[in-house]
């Protein structure tokens, strides 16, 4: 696979806290996507709200270019901030499954289109990542986030919208490295 990076490339660290339930999830379910266009890798605006059947959205933190280092030497104790690559890659491997089950996979953060394209390069993603570095589609759906000194972020966590109506959410996601597998389980176990 080249420079691809596999899920196998990256461990998670043992050492990594789980993150818990805080119910600032407890929400989402059954409430519609708001009108708000995301800037995509691919270039386009991408309105999550008009698409037709099952989209899968995992929300993450953030992710970490080549030779860039953590922001904070304390990020991996951090319940929840680690792991991004990870589950990225997670989604990656078994992208064709998500396909076949009927479901389109975005990614989606508040860090900027440029450093998710590098990104998405970098990690060989067959699906768009999707920014929302002003949090704009965020606020409305009042979706979890970390404030770290300066920095806030998205919690992470991935919904499954059908026709525009969030019908399954996965809060807290942990571990990372094993999520895509988790969601694709169920999504398994649901009609189309």
């Amino acid at each position: 696979m080249g420079d691809t990076v596999s899920r196998a490339g990256y461990k998670f660290p043992d050492h990594a806290p789980r993150p818990v339930d805080d119910g600032a999830a407890s929400h989402l379910p059954g409430i519609g996507l708001p009108p708000i266009g995301l800037k995509a890798t691919t270039g386009e605006t991408v309105r999550l709200d008009r698409l037709i059947g099952r989209t899968i959205v995992f929300v993450y933190v953030r992710s970490r270019l080549p030779g860039q280092t953590a922001l904070f030497d304390y990020w991996d104790t951090i319940p929840g901030a680690t792991g991004c690559t990870v589950e990225s890659c997670g989604f990656r491997d078994l992208y064709l499954d998500f396909i076949r089950a009927g479901a389109r996979i975005f990614g989606l953060s508040a860090e900027s289109p440029s450093h998710q394209k590098q990104a998405s390069a970098r990690l060989n993603l067959p699906f768009p990542l999707l920014s929302d570095e002003r949090f704009d589609f965020a606020m409305p759906m009042r979706l979890p986030m970390l404030d770290v000194n300066e920095y806030t972020f998205l919690k992470r966590l991935t919904f499954v919208a059908k026709d525009g109506v969030i019908e399954r959410v996965f809060y807290p996601v942990f571990p990372p490295d094993t999520h895509a597998d988790e969601v694709l389980a169920w999504l398994r176990t649901q009609k189309r």
